[in-house]
Order: structure tokens, then C-alpha cells, then sequence
């Protein structure tokens, strides 16, 4: 049978068409591009088409509507590749050697799921890039919990990590305060209007887990009114934010500025008011301990006893480790550990953990304590109601 092409044609921000390149010219065998029909089929060709038009035209931030026997899908938008690039780029100039990506779906009040995650070095992601954020911008329908469904994307988020060099990421800045740590961040960025996010690059911090969040609370402590919660992860520049309170008009992940290069020292943050003096140590001698809550509550679960009760693996040879480490997770979570302190004891009592971080797979880890904080939110909305 015959197959007719489809009718394309683009869409703006304001859903103004550009009717000029309505029914463009198509690439032709022979092209590096292919033809459609043909080899290519449905959004794969698309997206060949769209790289063509990013190519030819510089076409930004448009969106797809593909038109077939009187089908009507949206297919996504025409990201900003080359702004995810300058990211990439300006991570990589102060000492950024990989990065852990994450993808979540539709995101809203106590409603955070990962759908994937994998750890990349630093050249191999540059490859992977651009189809990586060609296909978190498909549509598709995701369930809502009053039962309505929404269009969304993918939340493509990247997770920076050197060797001799911290990264403080300072969330909900106030235009005040984005002038107050200007002479220090090397990116600022905006994750929605009005809504900016800096990081600065820091060489010299005390290595150990412990000593990076005492000095990431006094920089905090020093700019002021940071969010807390920042999870030294962010958006990726030139993809949508998909959540639920911006649907149907998702905004654009901007770079306001970038300073390449840009390193600087603790003794330079002190300089410029941007570190707050350490909390002086407590005289512990003749101190009692009060005991506020009931013995236990703040120790970790027992791997070995959660292992003893998980399901068996699809082989029958032995317990599904990938649902102990969730559930495990999910319990140290809900006596009160943070997701940073879950996913470095994770890798210390669990022996899948450890074989997928030797096997050049960090990502599982966080994947995994994510996925366990969204069910622990989860239950306890099913609690309070």
C-alpha cells in the first residue's frame, strides 16, 4: 500500500504558524539526511527533518505538528541544542569530568519519578546529546492524579562531578542576591521566568562528604535565603521544565550568563562576603545526651534483613537485590536520612550497588534512592489522607 507523507508544520512560542514552511521539501535519497517514507519512520524521520531545518535555518525552540489521514500528534519541540552544548561546555571548562543524567517525567507537589538514569564521561555525553534531547521533548500523555491526563515531556536533568573541584549550587536567587555572588558563579541560569539558579566552582575544599556540607551551609548561610534542598543536579539549558504548573506552555531552561573557566578558592569567597564563618565547636565534657526521640530511629535498616525478604530473582538463583536496594532505601528515607546520606551508605551495604558503580554505572544509585524517596512521598500523602 501507498503511504502518504505527512503535512508538517511548525509552531512558534505565541502558536503562530510559520506558514512558509508548510509542506517543506523533504530530504532525498542520496542526502545525508535520507528521505521519508522510507527508511525513516514516524518521529525518527521527524527528527532527521527538524535537524535539517536546525541546520539550514537556525529554527529554535519550535514545536512539530505532524498531520496524517487526519491524525493530529504532537511530537515536541525543536530544542535548543546548542544552548545544552554551552552548558556542557562551560561545566567542562572548570573541571566537570562526567556527569550523571537523569530523565523524570511530569513533575508536581510530592510527585518526583525517575524514569532513567545513567553516569556519562564527559565526551562520550557530547555524542550522546543531541538525541538525548531531541527525544525528552516528545509528548506523552501522562495520568494525573485527579484521573485527567496532561502532554509532557522529559525532565532532563545532568548531575556534575570532578576530581579537584566542588560544585555549590544556589537555588531561588533573588536579583539582590544574583549581584551579590556574580563576581563568583561561572553559570547563572534561569530554570523559568523570574526563577535563577548559579553555581560556583570551588578548588581547595576539604575532601570527604562531611566537610562539603559543612562549607556548602556556610556558603549558603553567607548569601542567604538559598533553597536548601538544591540537589547539586539541574536542568538541563535549552530543554523544557516539565511541570505540572506550567502545562500547556512548558518554559525553556535559559542561560543568562557563563563565566568559563572561572575557579576560585575558599580564602576568595571569604573575600567577598560569600562564606559564612564555622559554627564554633559545642563543649561536648559535661553535656548529656537527651534522648527526644525513641532509641533507633535514627539508625539504618538492616541490609541483610531486607535482603533475607525480597522476592527471588527472574533466574530463582537468589533474592531480586535491585528490590532490596529499593526498599531498603525506602526505609532508611523514612527514619529520616537524607538522599545524600542514602546513596553513600547504599554503595557501602549493597553488593549490586557496588558492582554497577565498578561496572561504570553510578547513576544506579541515585536512580534507585529517587525512585524510593518518590514511594516514601507517596505513603505519606496515603497517611495524611
Amino acid at each position: 500500500m501507498k503511504r502518504t507523507s505527512p503535512d508538517y508544520r511548525l509552531i512558534d512560542h505565541n502558536h503562530q504558524e510559520a506558514p512558509a514552511y508548510r509542506r517543506p521539501s523533504l530530504p532525498k535519497k542520496g542526502t545525508p539526511f535520507l528521505d521519508y517514507p522510507g527508511t525513516r519512520r514516524g518521529a525518527e524521520a521527524v527528527y532527521y527533518w527538524c535537524d535539517r531545518m536546525h541546520c539550514l535555518h537556525g529554527f529554535r525552540g519550535m514545536t512539530i505538528v505532524i498531520h496524517n489521514r487526519g491524525a493530529n500528534r504532537r511530537v515536541g519541540a525543536v530544542n535548543d541544542i546548542a544552548a545544552a552544548q554551552r552548558m556542557l561546555d562551560t561545566f567542562a571548562s572548570v573541571g566537570a569530568q562526567s556527569f550523571v543524567v537523569t530523565k523524570t517525567e511530569l513533575e508536581w507537589p510530592e510527585h518526583k519519578k525517575v524514569k532513567w538514569g545513567k553516569a556519562y564521561p564527559l565526551e562520550e555525553l557530547r555524542k550522546k546529546l543531541p538525541s538525548l534531547i531531541r527525544f525528552a521533548a516528545i509528548r506523552e500523555p501522562v495520568e494525573l492524579p485527579d484521573g485527567k491526563t496532561a502532554m509532557a515531556g522529559e525532565n532532563l536533568i545532568i548531575r556534575p562531578t570532578g576530581p579537584a573541584v566542588a560544585f555549590v549550587q544556589l537555588d531561588d536567587l533573588s536579583a539582590k542576591q544574583l549581584d551579590r555572588v556574580r563576581p563568583a558563579v561561572f553559570i547563572i541560569h534561569a530554570t523559568s521566568p523570574g526563577n535563577y539558579q548559579a553555581w560556583i566552582a570551588v578548588s581547595g575544599v576539604p575532601e570527604g562528604k562531611e566537610p562539603f556540607k559543612e562549607f556548602m551551609r556556610r556558603v549558603r548561610k553567607a548569601v542567604g535565603g538559598t533553597d536548601k534542598s538544591a540537589s547539586h543536579a539541574t536542568r538541563l539549558a535549552g530543554t523544557e521544565n516539565f511541570k505540572l504548573k506550567y502545562a500547556p506552555d512548558y518554559p525553556t531552561v535559559t542561560i543568562a550568563e557563563t563565566h568559563p573557566g572561572r575557579v576560585v578558592t575558599p580564602e576568595k569567597l571569604a573575600g567577598l562576603g560569600l562564606l559564612a564563618a564555622p559554627e564554633p565547636a559545642l563543649d561536648l565534657q559535661f553535656r548529656r545526651r537527651v534522648r527526644t526521640q525513641p532509641d533507633g530511629l535514627k539508625e539504618w535498616p538492616s541490609y541483610e534483613t531486607v535482603l533475607a525478604g525480597a522476592p527471588r530473582n527472574r533466574e530463582g538463583t537468589g533474592p531480586d537485590r535491585s528490590v532490596a536496594d529499593f526498599f531498603w532505601c525506602k526505609l532508611a528515607l523514612q527514619r529520616g536520612f537524607t538522599v545524600e546520606d542514602t546513596e553513600a551508605k547504599l554503595a557501602e551495604v549493597s553488593e549490586r550497588a557496588r558492582q554497577r558503580i565498578r561496572g561504570g554505572d553510578p547513576g544506579y544509585v541515585g536512580t534507585t534512592v529517587l525512585n524510593a524517596a518518590d514511594a516514601a512521598r507517596r505513603g505519606r500523602q496515603k497517611s495524611r489522607g
